[in-house]
């Protein structure tokens, strides 16, 4: 039984060995710079064309069958190829350009079928095939160009070399990386005639900068040796006024001696001098405290007083007069703003006054114009009648005097009443001292007022009816004349006589009883 296990291990062993050998062998992995081409079956890869007939692995591994699969490499390393390209010039000059260009096949799929196709057996021959290409290229560009074009700008000769090549390095699978121009060679000399006119100018310039900086230094000799004999002469000038300050400076040494005894008499006089006016100071302040001082403090004391009083009847006075002519000023300005107010009041009421009156006054001749005529005959006939009752009223009078006037009476009664009222019409309060009495006897005379008034109504109608018999006398046309004035304006109607002196009595005995 253990020789069984035994076996039964060792060719589970031996078969997971041969599976790992079969699997390393079927396994194959793509390098990051490489590409795998597997042929041999039917694939379909995104971006190719039906019937390729091979599968391409970038990055990751895959399963190959062998002898049913074929599995290649494709390298994707960069490759470098140098140029060096006879050409001619527009002008006819031949150059020789020298240059490198840097390319490799690309990344995607189109690009890695392309170039396997064209390179998958002829790796090694890329560089020669685009050094071919761009030499083709690089000459049909040159032959458009002139040298200073190509000297002058050589990006734009990059530039044109590589759209040109472009879209064959595409059909080859191949992206240029790098294209530089390194060099152009000019086996005729034409390139350096071009630079020798500038080249003389360069030399005439480095020429002509040589002599100015000799000439400036020249300049810069002379200005030194000027600034330094300038400076022998203030230095030697300086040394004399050094002496010369010495020489001073030595006499004033030799004179000190005798300056000095000089100086010390003269301060001897000096501060005796000043001693004596201190002593004399000193009196003359001794003095003024002993004698000056207290008189001048009675003189100041005495004047003070004297100036308190005067300053305070002063103020006394000036306060007095103040308050009197601030009173002034007020009472001035309280009748000036009163007077102002009233005249500015009386200029309004009269202003609006005048205004109303005009007013009034176009308002009315308006009306009366219009009712003119109307008015006019309406008087007329009034008059008429009036003078129709006057002399109808005389005839009554003449026939039975008495029946009129009491008719007048009581027509007037109330009139007449009000009028002997009017008496007490200002009185506020009345003191009876009788009662009933008294109030009997304030009605009698009320009463004896009304009968005045009476006797004075029967005078009155008497001289109306001699009125009217010497209006009758006159004719009727006179009293139509009379009522009908020129102006075609009624006038007003006047109240009788007996009711005018009626009114009179009244305003006479108010103004008694007043």
């Amino acid at each position: 039984m253990p020789m069984v296990i035994g076996v039964t291990a060792g060719l589970v062993l031996a078969a997971i060995i041969v599976l790992i050998g079969l699997f390393k062998l079927m396994w194959r992995v793509a390098e990051p710079n490489e590409a795998l081409v597997i042929s041999g079956s039917k694939h379909k890869t995104e971006g190719l064309g039906q019937g390729m007939g091979f599968r391409i692995v970038t990055g990751h591994g895959t399963l190959v069958l062998p002898g049913v699969q074929a599995v290649r490499k494709m390298s994707l390393d960069l490759n470098e190829t140098e140029l060096s390209v006879d050409c001619v010039t527009h002008q006819g000059i031949p150059l020789r350009v020298r240059g490198v260009v840097i390319f490799k096949v690309g990344d995607d799929f189109v690009s890695i079928a392309n170039a396997a196709r064209r390179f998958l057996d002829q790796q090694k021959m890329m560089s020669e095939r685009v050094h071919n290409v761009f030499a083709g290229h690089l000459r049909s560009i040159v032959g458009g160009l002139t040298v200073e074009d190509m000297i002058r700008d050589r990006e734009k000769l990059t530039g044109q070399t590589r759209a040109a090549c472009g879209t064959e390095m595409e059909k080859l699978g191949l992206i240029v990386d790098s294209l530089q121009i390194h060099e152009i060679e000019d086996p005729t000399g034409y390139i350096k005639n071009l630079a020798m006119p500038h080249a003389a100018a360069v030399q005439r310039d480095a020429r002509i900068a040589q002599a100015e900086a000799n000439r400036r230094a020249t300049e810069a000799e002379q200005q030194a040796a000027a600034r330094m004999s300038e400076a022998t002469r203030d230095s030697e000038i300086l040394q004399a006024g050094y002496q010369a300050e010495r020489d001073k400076a030595a006499a004033k040494s030799r004179q000190a001696g005798p300056l000095a005894d000089a100086a010390a008499r003269q301060e001897v006089v000096v501060q005796e001098t000043r001693v004596a006016e201190l002593e004399a100071q000193r009196r003359e302040q001794q003095l003024q405290a002993d004698v000056r001082k207290p008189a001048d403090a009675q003189a100041y004391e005495k004047r003070t007083l004297a100036e308190g009083e005067r300053d305070a009847r002063i103020s006394a006075a000036e306060a007095h007069a103040k308050e009197t002519e601030l009173a002034a000023f007020a009472e001035a300005n309280r009748v000036k703003t009163a007077a102002i107010a009233e005249a500015e009041a009386t200029k309004a009421r009269g202003a609006a006054a005048a205004s109303a009156t005009r007013a009034t006054g176009e308002a009315e001749a308006a009306a009366a114009q219009a009712k003119g005529l109307a008015l006019a005959e309406s008087t007329r006939a009034k008059g008429l009648a009036e003078a129709e009752a006057i002399k109808a009223r005389a005839a009554a009078l003449a026939e039975n005097q008495e029946a009129v006037v009491a008719q007048q009476l009581a027509e007037r009664w109330p009139e007449i009443v009000q009028a002997g009222a009017g008496a007490f019409s200002s009185v506020d309060h009345m003191v009876l001292l009788n009662g009933a009495d008294g109030l009997s006897e304030m009605f009698a005379k009320a009463l004896t007022m009304g009968g005045t008034g009476l006797g004075l109504a029967r005078q009155l109608l008497a001289t109306m009816g001699q009125d009217d018999g010497r209006s009758n006398g006159g004719g009727r046309g006179a009293t139509a004349k009379t009522a009908s004035p020129a102006n075609g304006v009624a006038p007003a109607v006047p109240p009788s006589p007996l009711k005018q002196h009626i009114a009179v009595t009244g305003d006479q005995e108010d103004g008694a009883a007043t």
